[in-house]
């Protein structure tokens, strides 16, 4: 595989998604941080994003809930290139029936190299980050190359 570059706006695009153990955690980190993550543009999944709308007031574009397809959802918008950065805070003492769906998720987020956090420790050094308020470039699949070179085949 070739790689190219993309760049990541000063504005995020941020994906919020946490189980049902995590929510309040999920919860309490964006209050902490309200004041930062207003400044750009949340998705959630379905049951995650209403609870940070109705709990900061901050404007998140709710998918579906998880299990009814919102990780799906959250993927597709990763593979597109319309998602920066993954808070994805997940119960691992917990199985989950949409697990598949889970495992793509963080699959799909390390294969288009974007900053993932899955606990609070990595989400907080995320966002004190100098970075996360600069532009950003990362290395990402050169996916037109990929098919470009299946079709030569």
């Amino acid at each position: 595989m070739e790689y190219t570059t993309r760049t990541i706006a000063k504005q995020k695009h941020i994906a919020l998604v946490a189980h049902d153990h995590c929510k309040s955690t999920l919860l309490k980190w964006v209050d902490k941080n309200v004041a930062e993550l207003s400044q750009h543009v949340l998705y959630a999944t379905g049951t995650t994003g209403n609870l940070v709308q109705r709990n900061t007031g901050i404007d998140v574009k709710s998918m579906l809930s998880g299990p009814m397809g919102g990780d799906q959802q959250v993927g597709a918008l990763i593979a597109e290139g319309k998602i920066d950065m993954l808070i994805f805070l997940w119960d691992p003492l917990n199985a989950v029936p949409h697990d598949p769906d889970v495992k793509a998720l963080l699959r799909l987020a390390t294969v288009w190299n974007i900053p993932v956090a899955t606990n609070l420790s990595t989400a907080d050094f995320l966002i004190q980050s100098p970075l996360f308020r600069s532009e950003v470039e990362i290395t990402i699949p050169d996916y037109q190359r990929y098919l470009w070179s299946r079709l030569k085949e």
